[in-house]
């Protein structure tokens, strides 16, 4: 993504903290993972040319307590990226007390977004403020889109959503908001389990599936597209 000549990679959702999460539950899990994940993001960088890094929430894994991975992990993860690059923050529902584990050279915004251009990055776990009704576009994670149908060659596979809503949905302004869902960076956080009405669901993603979706458009990881609006069901 790019604002006023510069570029930005975007990611959400590394949950870090979620290994020893499972170690728990008696899944080994590749122990490499937060410098992997270090090193994908610095080639994305190189790769695309980017100045930074923004980072759509749910950095860490525990809710409303920090555990003891997440206080080696996360600044450890937070280090090695800033060290290389611009690093911006935009907390999650996850994120409580996160400031205690952030280098002073990380760049925390609001949980109501950070906006570029005419875009809105917000993590997706709560409404945006009106006064950020002047944008086209919504980038956001949360909610973790995952294509469950049994049969499918995709099953279980982390997607994109691109969708296509009516911006009073979401904002007193009238118009047309393209919001982009991004699926997890943590290659972990997915599920091969069928879908449960528990699954968490962004409150914006509920407002505009309320006011009507007018066009979606599903993609895997690697951009190819495999669905649209009748196909929603089976990730929300």
């Amino acid at each position: 993504m790019e604002d006023e000549g510069r570029k930005y990679v975007i990611v959400s959702d590394l949950h870090i903290g979620l290994e020893a999460d499972l170690l728990k539950k008696g899944i080994t899990v590749n122990q490499n993972l937060v410098s992997d994940m270090v090193g994908e993001i610095l080639g994305l960088i190189k790769s695309e040319h980017a100045d930074g890094v923004i980072i759509l929430g749910d950095i860490k894994h525990t809710v409303g307590a920090i555990s003891k991975q997440e206080w080696s992990d996360v600044p450890f993860f937070l280090k090695q990226l800033s060290a290389k690059t611009e690093v911006y923050l935009v907390p999650g529902n996850h994120d409580s007390n996160i400031e205690q584990l952030v280098p002073v050279n990380v760049n925390i915004s609001s949980s109501k977004g950070m906006k570029l251009d005419d875009t809105l990055l917000v993590h997706g776990h709560s409404m945006p403020s009106d006064v950020r009704a002047h944008v086209n576009q919504i980038v956001m994670g949360h909610i973790h889109p995952v294509f469950l149908k049994r049969g499918s060659v995709i099953n279980g596979e982390r997607v994109w959503l691109y969708i296509q809503a009516r911006k009073e949905a979401i904002f007193t302004e009238k118009g047309m908001l393209d919001i982009v869902v991004e699926p997890t960076f943590n290659p972990y956080l997915y599920s091969t389990a069928e879908k449960t009405n528990s699954k968490s669901i962004s409150p914006i993603i509920k407002r505009a599936m309320q006011y009507g979706i007018t066009k979606c458009i599903i993609a895997t990881l690697d951009g190819s597209i495999v669905g649209d609006t009748s196909l929603l069901a089976y990730i929300l």
